[in-house]
């Protein structure tokens, strides 16, 4: 048979056309499932069982219920930021790491910030810090077999979790920081830049707003990815909208990604102006109120986990820690993930996260009876 490669080609691009066809009328007759699922997603995220076993102001603490027996004397309490909502660390079940740890035979508590009003724009961290996470510690200290407690804290709940730990080291069995900003010295994030003396007046946006707003916290971020935010992503959902699993996950990241909260002012403020301006925590001139913060008072195991492609927590921010405390049982874990993946893909579930709870309940108290 003679090649014929004009017929070839023409064959070529019919098939072609034809398939792109298919996928179109697929996309076409998926769009009601796929409203249907956009409408419902609200019900699928956070859906881990939890009761609320304290509030004060707008905080709640959720217990989760765990389905076999507590392994360790120390419970983790999480401490997530005060910018979003927290169940994106208990997003869907086979993406959350509440369960991993509740896997891993651990008693688990989150504080959910809530929501801060106008009455609350006065709040400071030394409030969050020494006032509302003192006031948990104190709660699970009351509720649990041990005078100590795992703190994990995610970004900014990071910070505040080193905070704490600084202040209060004797309630603090093992700290694990996940993407958390340390040392505010690197020029490789443009938070960084953007919140720099000379391009950010921190007070006129507080004495105007009182609370930081949510639009403006959630288009900072978006600006800083602008390609993949206002381009790819849709492009790629057009392109995979016919695909349940893959929507499911779209919308379930989509949720959280829009669930923003604003951010007390004076707190806002301060975490500008002392940490992203001045780095006062590394160079030790941190104060909450009138309680100086000192980074080596922290002599507890330290676990760092951090992300390589992480755009609002570049690891060396986390790592930057390092030198400054008296800790001697020292883990760092990094994944090739985002500041986001880090506790949402896949790849985070099936290989970082049971090395991370792993450390943890190795450096436990094994719960009596057990």
């Amino acid at each position: 048979m003679i090649a014929n490669p004009l017929l070839d080609m023409m064959l070529d691009v019919q098939k072609t056309s034809f398939d792109e066809g298919l996928k179109m009328w697929r996309r076409f007759f998926s769009v009601p499932r796929v409203l249907e699922q956009a409408r419902s997603t609200s019900e699928k995220v956070g859906t881990t069982p939890h009761d609320v076993v304290y509030e004060e102001g707008s905080l709640r603490l959720l217990r989760y219920r765990i389905d076999r027996p507590v392994a360790w004397a120390e419970p983790v309490v999480i401490c997530y930021a005060l910018v979003n909502r927290p169940y994106i660390l208990d997003l869907q079940p086979d993406r959350s790491v509440v369960r991993q740890l509740l896997v891993r035979g651990f008693e688990v508590y989150l504080i959910d910030w809530g929501v801060p009003s106008a009455a609350d724009r006065s709040l400071r961290l030394h409030d969050y810090v020494c006032g509302f996470m003192r006031d948990v510690a104190e709660y699970v200290a009351a509720h649990a077999p041990a005078p100590q407690f795992n703190l994990l804290g995610y970004c900014m709940g990071g910070t505040m979790s080193t905070l704490f730990t600084a202040v209060y080291p004797e309630l603090v069995k093992n700290l694990i920081l996940l993407a958390a900003p340390i040392d505010f010295s690197s020029d490789r994030s443009l938070l960084h830049l953007w919140t720099r003396e000379k391009h950010f007046d921190v007070d006129a946006l507080i004495d105007a707003f009182g609370n930081c707003p949510a639009p403006l916290l959630q288009g900072c971020f978006q600006a800083m990815r602008p390609v993949q935010n206002f381009y790819e992503k849709p492009v790629g959902f057009y392109d995979k909208m016919d695909d349940d699993r893959f929507v499911e996950n779209f919308f379930a990241m989509e949720q959280w990604v829009n669930d923003n909260i604003p951010v007390a002012g004076e707190t806002f403020r301060e975490f500008v102006r002392k940490l992203y301006q001045r780095n006062e925590l590394v160079r030790g001139e941190f104060r909450l109120k009138d309680v100086p913060v000192t980074l080596d008072r922290i002599a507890c195991p330290l676990l760092l986990l951090m992300a390589r492609g992480d755009h609002l927590v570049v690891p060396e921010s986390t790592s930057g820690i390092l030198p400054h405390v008296r800790s001697h049982d020292v883990k760092s874990l990094t994944i090739d993930a985002g500041h986001v993946g880090l506790v949402v893909s896949s790849k985070a579930h099936r290989e970082f996260w049971p090395e991370a709870t792993r450390w943890i309940a190795d450096r436990s108290t094994p719960r009596p009876g057990t």
